[in-house]
């Protein structure tokens, strides 16, 4: 039901293997989708990934820092020269909405459409994006204000009885149809409620993409009935030792535990810093968070693929 893209899982800097920090997610369901940051250089790897500007319906920005937002203002001009018109909405904190606007005045950009902007910090409720998903935003803990974000798809099915039908000896053909349309019908002299022959069957995934935090603990009550956590790993514990705690940012081991203790089935790791993105490097991610956490864990690459299913399961998808 919810399909990911990682666009950039480097912190910091790009590097030769790995964009700065972006994430597409996409209603599987249809071409709907919601980008997650956009670190400099973002709308190259939305070309590569084969994702379409047309059919963007938000942007969500975790906080201020340039890693994760310096892509936006080239993104959004990109998307106006490409014959956008549908309106946009952006999630983020209210100094985004100052820059793009100052940016916008001081480089002669003119949008040919509509920027629907949120501050971040009123979106402490769930915000509908499109009939079927939603956001809702989560403090963190970082050098500037940080945020994780909700993101929801909830499909509705609704599934004719015809068992029950059948057994009534309701011909098949317009009374069926009238009754799927949720029309009641004259049967044998009765009123048959399509209320009655109608099942319905609520499907709801639950993703949870956090920006840069050093408190996961933060993340405790809104994690509960949530399928997959995405979230920063950018150091081993012992490096983040090292750095110490001025930079704000969470080790390996820190998100191992965390999701252990909430009971999270899936955990996607992301935003490594340099020193730890070559293949020694990413074992001593994946061996630390296997000394705390049993569950279902990846580390991401640039252009990796994953599908969160209406069972709450998450698989890697292989490239075609």
């Amino acid at each position: 039901m919810l399909h990911f893209t990682f666009l950039g899982t480097s912190s910091g800097v790009p590097t030769l293997t790995r964009n700065v920090s972006a994430l597409a997610i996409r209603n599987s369901k249809n071409k709907d989708w919601i980008l997650v940051d956009a670190g400099e250089g973002t709308q190259h790897r939305i070309q590569q990934a084969k994702l379409s500007l047309q059919n963007l319906v938000a942007i969500c920005i975790t906080h201020v820092h340039g890693d994760h937002c310096y892509g936006l203002v080239g993104l959004l001009a990109s998307a106006g020269m490409n014959a956008r018109i549908a309106p946009l909405t952006i999630i983020a904190p209210k100094e985004i909405q100052q820059w793009i606007e100052a940016t916008a005045q001081l480089t002669d950009l003119h949008l040919p459409y509509s920027l629907n902007f949120i501050d971040v910090n009123e979106a402490a409720q769930i915000l509908r994006i499109t009939d079927e998903l939603s956001i809702q935003a989560h403090p963190l803990s970082h050098r500037v204000p940080s945020f994780a974000f909700s993101i929801i798809v909830q499909h509705t099915q609704k599934k004719l009885d015809t068992q029950a039908l059948i057994q009534l000896g309701v011909p098949k053909g317009k009374a069926w149809g009238d009754l799927q349309q949720g029309k009641d019908i004259q049967f044998n002299d009765q009123t048959l409620k399509a209320s009655d022959f109608i099942q319905t069957h609520i499907q709801r995934v639950h993703a949870i993409v956090g920006g840069d935090n050093d408190q996961p603990e933060l993340l405790a009550q809104s994690c509960q009935d949530a399928q997959l956590l995405i979230h920063e790993s950018t150091y081993t514990q012992a490096i983040l030792d090292k750095v110490g705690s001025g930079p704000m940012h969470s080790s390996a081991k820190m998100m191992a535990e965390f999701a252990q203790k909430n009971n999270l089935g899936n955990l996607i790791l992301t935003h490594f810093s340099p020193r730890h993105q070559d293949q020694i490097g990413q074992r001593a991610i994946a061996d630390e968070v296997h000394q705390y956490y049993q569950g279902n864990f990846y580390l991401a690459d640039d252009f990796d693929q994953f599908s969160l299913d209406a069972t709450g399961q998450l698989s890697k998808v292989k490239p075609k």
